[in-house]
């Protein structure tokens, strides 16, 4: 039967239980809470699907406690299971950090960072800082997924990645940094200016900077769903509202649109930077210098894992230059 937790329990029991844990044991659990069966934990883990089932069996018969169940042809995490999942990344994350600090203190210079960004970063921020950590710490290897923020939060959280790279606007209703980001470590990166996005020869573009209240008039071409929410509470706070024509997450397709005189936009700069400059376009910032804000997001000290502080720094650097 599953064990579950009695509050009645005997500090030695619960020691006993503490001493019956082991690393192997927490990082199949995490592996099958990731992949949801034993054969994908195993294979993820290098081992055979018999190697993890016997795993799993003996500490049933250590402890008592069942962490998987059947159901069906298939397998799940059983209650228990359940809580050890949730203590999982934490538990790795404190491990890698202390021997890569051991590591550190033999000299050796090798690790993983599993990074995560937004798709303007993937142009711009992610590319150099690849690049520098290259340069600076050849034996750290970097694997990158692009991912929006809330599921960058959540790859994270999930243990899926090691460090996200995220933005959010000012009064962002949907910011995944609050409560999805609870138990993580968000730090404060950066700070993106936005951009208008004028068609060229347009009488705004003579000024520069612009009242987004001069453009209360104009088409606008909006991008995703949050830069949209942005761009309502902005355009709202300059007492209009915005009379969107066409929306597209696609940058390039943005200043081909008001190249040929379809509308207005507002970007951040990397979304500029990530794409080729149209010749038909200008660019001014907003007279409140609007941004929006960049953020780093890892599990709870993991800048104590030499590759992550590494990367950390790397990035602390780029945005100094």
């Amino acid at each position: 039967m599953p064990w579950s937790y009695d509050s009645s329990m005997s500090d030695a029991s619960v020691e006993h239980l503490a001493s019956t844990l082991d690393l192997q044991t927490v990082r199949v659990v995490r592996q099958i809470a990731e992949h949801g069966s034993l054969t994908a934990a195993a294979a993820s883990l290098g081992y055979s699907q018999p190697a993890v089932s016997q795993q799993l069996q003996r500490f049933e018969e250590r402890t008592g406690i069942a962490l998987v169940e059947r159901v069906g042809r298939g397998i799940r995490l059983t209650e228990s299971g359940r809580v050890l999942a949730r203590y999982a990344s934490t538990v790795t994350t404190a491990l890698e950090a202390a021997a890569g600090e051991l590591a550190e203190i033999r000299g050796l210079r090798a690790g993983r960072v599993r990074l995560v960004a937004f798709p303007s970063a993937s142009a711009t921020l992610v590319p150099r800082l690849i690049a520098a950590l290259a340069s600076e710490h050849p034996g750290v290897a970097v694997t990158y997924v692009e991912a929006e923020p809330p599921e960058a939060v959540d790859a994270v959280r999930a243990d899926r990645a090691d460090l996200a790279i995220t933005f959010s606007y000012p009064g962002d209703r949907d910011d995944p940094h609050r409560a999805s980001a609870r138990g993580l470590d968000v730090r404060a990166y950066a700070d993106e200016p936005m951009q208008l996005v004028l068609p060229e020869g347009h009488p705004a573009a003579e000024s520069d900077v612009v009242e987004l209240d001069r453009l209360a008039g104009e088409p606008w071409i909006a991008g995703c769903p949050r830069c949209r929410g942005h761009l309502l509470e902005l355009a709202g706070a300059a007492g209009f509202t915005p009379r969107i024509a066409f929306e597209t997450d696609n940058f390039v397709a943005v200043e081909g649109m008001v190249a040929q005189g379809l509308g207005v936009a507002l970007l951040p700069a990397l979304a500029l930077e990530a794409s080729p400059r149209h010749p038909g376009i200008v660019t001014r910032p907003t007279a409140r210098a609007d941004v929006r804000s960049l953020h780093l997001v890892t599990a709870r000290g993991a800048e104590r894992v030499p590759a992550i502080g590494a990367t950390l720094a790397a990035l602390q650097a780029l945005a100094a230059g």
